[in-house]
């Protein structure tokens, strides 16, 4: 007895198939559909659609731009100004943020009762106000109380502390410099290494691992000389009420950057925490009863398996900050929104500084995704 064909509109591979045919052309539609309705209004308005506006004269100042700049520039280089200065904000903000998050959350499992209640303010303060509120709250009641530039605090004699911002020493232009920073990455990167070798040694070969300790102390050491006599430095003087060299942080840098780590790594701190709870308790009493100290028990067995638990919701993590960088504006600071703003005020562009703002926040955030699905990859079980 012959089979008998399944009619197509009960075979369930026909009709996944139209399913998704139908859902593309739904999103079509819609698109189609809002596309011609902004073809329309332009037409209505006499407005046009392009981006030849961005080489006219941007026609305004920008403090403190990280790149010689001026109003006679066209738009394309004050966008790209604000691009750098968001760039920086997220760049060192997820750092910062990264190591004081798990500085914070290591310390909410700390034995030390003062520790871990202190930890546990910081987490349930800050997680539970808003970040707005935050930044206003360095801003105005701390980086604006700070003293003026006629008698600011210093650390030292090169660094200052006023109201207009941290001038601290910097990196000068000169080959010296450039030659000093490249064999210090290199020492970073041999760093890495070494500290690889002696975690294989000490997992696989049950050896010390000392050797490969001391080459790494003596690789930071060299690389600690380097940096602080091998490169050309750009020391800040006072003179007359002015401080001149070195590099500038205005107290908006200084205030979206502090706002957005602390505030970011109070949840980091919670993500680290209950990383390290997934970990089985087994793991922690074979590693004291093989006799390892606590610091190596967290670094060599503890944290490497907490990480494949942290990954996924720290990239979520990384990914909030760079998006709330664009809080800047609320602040004066000239990151990539609030030029983007100013210069569709000044044109009458909105539409086309709105898709600008959004390719660039959308490219930004895939990378940051891209890097840590990479490494996720790297450190989950490799299953043979």
């Amino acid at each position: 007895m012959e089979d008998e064909k399944i009619p197509f509109w009960r075979d369930s591979r026909v009709l996944r198939i139209v399913g998704q045919v139908v859902a593309l052309l739904i999103v079509f539609t819609i698109i189609f559909f809002l596309g011609n309705n902004l073809v329309n209004n332009f037409q209505r308005l006499g407005l046009t659609f392009g981006f030849n506006f961005l080489d006219r004269s941007a026609s305004f100042g920008i403090a403190n731009p990280p790149i010689a700049y001026s109003s006679n520039d066209p738009y394309t280089k004050a966008i790209l100004v604000g691009l750098i200065n968001s760039l920086r904000v997220m760049f060192f903000g997820i750092i910062i943020a990264l190591f004081l998050g798990i500085i914070v959350g290591i310390s909410r499992l700390s034995d030390n009762w003062l520790l871990r209640q202190l930890a546990t303010i910081y987490v349930e303060t800050l997680r539970n106000t808003p970040l707005l509120l935050q930044l206003f709250f360095w801003y105005f009641a701390v980086f604006l109380k700070l003293p003026r530039i006629d008698n600011p605090l210093t650390f030292g004699r090169w660094v200052f502390l006023t109201n207009r911002g941290l001038d601290i020493p910097w990196f000068g232009d000169a080959q010296q410099t450039w030659l000093g920073l490249s064999v210090i990455i290199l020492s970073i990167i041999l760093l890495v290494v070494l500290w690889r070798r002696r975690i294989y040694a000490v997992e696989e070969q049950g050896e010390s691992g000392q050797i490969w300790s001391w080459l790494s102390i003596a690789v930071a050491i060299a690389a600690m000389i380097i940096f602080c006599f091998g490169l050309d430095w750009d020391i800040p003087e006072l003179n007359n009420n002015n401080i001149a060299g070195g590099l500038n942080l205005s107290p908006e840098f200084a205030t979206l950057l502090i706002g957005l780590s602390v505030y970011t790594a109070a949840f980091i701190a919670e993500v680290v925490r209950a990383g390290i709870q997934s970990v089985s308790q087994g793991q922690w009493e074979a590693a004291r009863a093989l006799g390892l100290q606590p610091g190596l028990v967290m670094q060599l067995i503890i944290f490497p398996q907490a990480l494949r638990v942290m990954i996924p919701p720290l990239t979520s993590e990384f990914l909030n900050l760079a998006k709330n960088s664009s809080l800047a504006i609320a602040i004066g600071y000239n990151d990539i929104y609030s030029i983007s703003n100013t210069v569709a005020n000044q044109t009458g562009r909105s539409l086309e500084m709105l898709l600008i703002v959004i390719t660039t926040y959308l490219t930004i955030n895939l990378i940051i995704s891209l890097g840590m699905n990479w490494f996720n990859r790297a450190v989950q079980i490799k299953e043979r």
